[in-house]
């Protein structure tokens, strides 16, 4: 019998990310080694070297974040204004590079306080538009991806400076100002790929400037977007600042030089689940995969409040990493399917004001209740809001576009 011709078979390939989504995530990557670097060792070096107190290292990180909170809403909404996101994002990433240097010739608290908010002031201008960014490159079917991955490589970032430092310090006796040196090449790198290694999209590199934008760009926002905000918002209030996984850590009996190694293996989990998990988000219900991620967060919480030694507390850490892999590249996602393709930069600029927000009264909160009634209370706050955004989430009636 003679073979049947059924003809050439059509396979098509899996579609890949866009260069320019990977070229982003490791501009991230290098700026978060080089920042990383430095704010693993920054408080030391303002107490032991400079004399300065803890109340002046509070009030010094406090002003830094809000400027970058205020900032972002800016820099956001002038991304959509002129139609451009690269050059916001190239000025912003060049600002934290010009800031690195500054650490190292610091003799005194001035020169210190003006580079940290140098740094943030950087960091407020190049978020939302480098979201935005990413948002645009990507292809609508692979936005979970490209943010899994971009928020992957960031995280590589975050604890591959620390190690560094760490190492640094150790090879050279302790000389701060050393490794503050050795931590401006990786941020003129990121500069130098952000510049010749990322194209825009022809929708933005024409830069025709646009009307501007008040009140009423906000009012073009539609329903959806605000309800992402708003489970955001509700969300960071579950997940306070990574400081007191610190203080936990080091109260189940970790020492003070292993603390930093139970953060790095957090991130490792964390690092290692984005961009699968942002695949995952191409590919199910973005409410069905948020519903998880915060059941995670609810898990870690729990766990971390039980914990009175090394096996639960890193049970619980490890937990906390997922919720991060599962969520954080996923509601850049939705902010980026529940906004207009032109008001992107803004969309970002008030959904991280909002969080940021909410993470500094998490963080209050959170203070209060360890002060007044021990650690573990810290952690059943935490589960408490995550149980309130689980309600919220269950009680949003949004399109089944976005979720």
């Amino acid at each position: 019998m003679d073979p049947v011709d059924i003809g050439p078979m059509n396979i098509s390939p899996a579609p890949k990310l866009p260069v320019a989504i990977w070229m982003l995530g490791f501009v991230s990557l290098l700026m978060d080694v080089s920042s990383e670097m430095i704010h693993s060792l920054l408080p030391l070096f303002m107490v032991g070297t400079l004399g300065a107190s803890a109340t002046t290292v509070g009030v010094i990180e406090g002003l830094a974040e809000a400027l970058a909170l205020v900032v972002k809403v800016f820099s956001g909404h002038w991304s959509d204004r002129l139609g451009r996101r690269k050059g916001l994002a190239l000025l912003g990433y060049g600002l934290g590079a010009l800031s690195k240097p500054l650490f190292a010739l610091a003799g005194g608290v001035g020169l210190l306080v003006s580079a940290r908010l140098l740094d943030r002031f950087g960091k407020g201008i190049r978020g939302a538009p480098r979201d935005a960014l990413v948002a645009d490159l990507a292809p609508p079917t692979m936005r979970g991806a490209a943010f899994g991955l971009r928020q992957s490589l960031d995280t590589v970032g975050a604890f591959a400076g620390p190690l560094l430092a760490a190492g640094l310090m150790v090879l050279w006796a302790g000389d701060f100002r050393a490794v503050f040196w050795v931590a401006t090449v990786p941020a003129v790198l990121c500069v130098l790929l952000l510049a010749f290694g990322v194209q825009e999209p022809e929708t933005h590199a024409a830069g025709k400037p646009r009307p501007a934008m008040g009140w009423a760009a906000l009012k073009r926002l539609p329903a959806a977007y605000w309800a992402v905000v708003a489970i955001g918002a509700v969300f960071t209030l579950a997940r306070f600042s990574e400081a007191f996984l610190v203080l936990r850590a080091q109260g189940c009996g970790f020492s003070a030089a292993q603390v930093p190694l139970v953060m790095v293996a957090m991130n490792l989990v964390y690092a290692a689940s984005a961009y699968p998990f942002g695949r995952l988000a191409d590919r199910v219900p973005h409410r069905l995969l948020l519903l998880a991620g915060i059941v995670v967060l609810l898990l870690a919480d729990l766990v971390l409040a039980a914990a009175t030694g090394p096996v639960l507390l890193l049970a619980g850490m490890a937990l906390w990493g997922v919720h991060l892999g599962m969520t954080q590249g996923l509601l850049a996602t939705m902010v980026a399917d529940t906004a207009p393709a032109e008001l992107r930069g803004t969309a970002y600029g008030w959904f991280n004001l909002a969080s940021g927000v909410a993470m500094l009264a998490a963080s209050v909160v959170a203070g209060l209740a360890w002060d007044r009634l021990g650690p573990a209370f810290t952690f059943y706050a935490g589960a408490s809001f995550a149980v309130a955004t689980l309600v919220a989430l269950l009680a949003w009636r949004a399109p089944r576009s976005t979720l």
